[in-house]
């Protein structure tokens, strides 16, 4: 899955990732594939951007690396003329058109009732939501139970600055929408942090508790009486006071750099949550960094190289 972190600060924009790939094999297995691949991708000299998720997609019969898309879509014509807008709007028209997740949500839904019949249970409602599938069943013992069924997830942050000096970042997800994260433009919303990926330990630290909160009975209760939004308000007391809009850019590499490399370390001390166990150590590998800033642009601060021997090359 990975982890991909965006930090802005008044100097600059970092985004770090680290370099961990994972899949599944024929038995539906999660597996490390491997802890080199690519995350972070330079889109123009102002620009760039960090995936996670799916890491393949069928091309011609063929399942290729997203890394591949992002290469050819890079050598457009007009791509350097590009603001970071164009860009996020752009690669989620592409890989939404590449990934037939539509065609895959559909078979989702007899996978489902198929599957609640050999367990044994009865299925009770489905709905076919925008871009995931709710459901609700009576288990063999009588009891009844809720589902949420989806497809695995592309994501990316864009990040870096337009042709006139303001700087953005995007969140795009497919299936999903494009979210606006940071935009220079937007008072209180300059400066801050943004990741994808792997985030619960992330999550835990900087805003004091993992998403998946929504999912415990005693905060389902609770929204129901207050509403998710109140409750949430209420939670982002819990969040750590971090000065966004002192930071330096050498603060800004330091934190991403930090959260990536607990990330780490905490998936291999655990096994996922009690809530949900058995999750998979999806962050891993060397932490390749980049910078943009106005004056520079898009610079590499660490990227892997291939190596044999003593020998190293870099590869752009």
């Amino acid at each position: 899955m990975s982890l991909v972190i965006n930090t802005t600060t008044p100097e600059g924009i970092v985004l770090a990732a680290d370099s961990r790939q994972t899949y599944r094999n024929l038995k539906g297995m999660a597996r490390i594939g491997s802890d080199n691949a690519l995350k972070l991708f330079q889109i123009n000299s102002r620009i760039g951007v960090g995936i996670t998720g799916l890491a393949f997609l069928e091309e011609d019969g063929v399942l290729k690396n997203l890394s591949k898309f992002i290469e050819e879509f890079k050598r457009e014509p007009n791509v350097e003329n590009m603001d970071v807008e164009d860009v996020a709007i752009e690669l989620h028209r592409i890989f939404d058109k590449k990934y037939q997740w539509k065609e895959q949500l559909d078979l989702a839904v007899e996978n489902i009732k198929n599957d609640l019949q050999m367990k044994g249970c009865e299925l009770l409602n489905i709905e076919k939501n925008p871009y995931n599938i709710s459901f609700s069943f009576k288990n063999p013992q009588g009891g009844l139970e809720e589902g949420l069924a989806g497809v695995d997830m592309i994501e990316f942050l864009v990040a870096g600055y337009n042709k006139n000096g303001s700087h953005q970042v995007y969140g795009c997800y497919v299936p999903g929408e494009i979210q606006k994260r940071r935009d220079s433009e937007d008072k209180n919303n300059e400066y801050g942090s943004s990741w994808i990926g792997q985030g619960d330990v992330v999550s835990r630290i900087v805003l004091g508790f993992d998403g998946r909160i929504a999912n415990i009975q005693f905060a389902k209760e609770a929204m129901l009486i207050q509403g998710e939004p109140n409750i949430f308000e209420e939670l982002k007391n819990l969040e750590y006071a971090i000065q966004w809009g002192t930071m330096t850019l050498q603060d800004g590499i330091d934190f991403c750099t930090l959260m990536i490399q607990t990330t780490s370390a905490m998936q291999r001390f655990s096994d996922g949550i009690n809530a949900d166990p058995g999750d998979m150590p999806g962050v891993g590998g060397p932490i390749d960094v980049a910078v943009i800033t106005p004056d520079n642009g898009f610079v590499w601060i660490n990227k892997k190289k291939l190596k044999f021997g003593g020998n190293e090359v870099e590869i752009n």
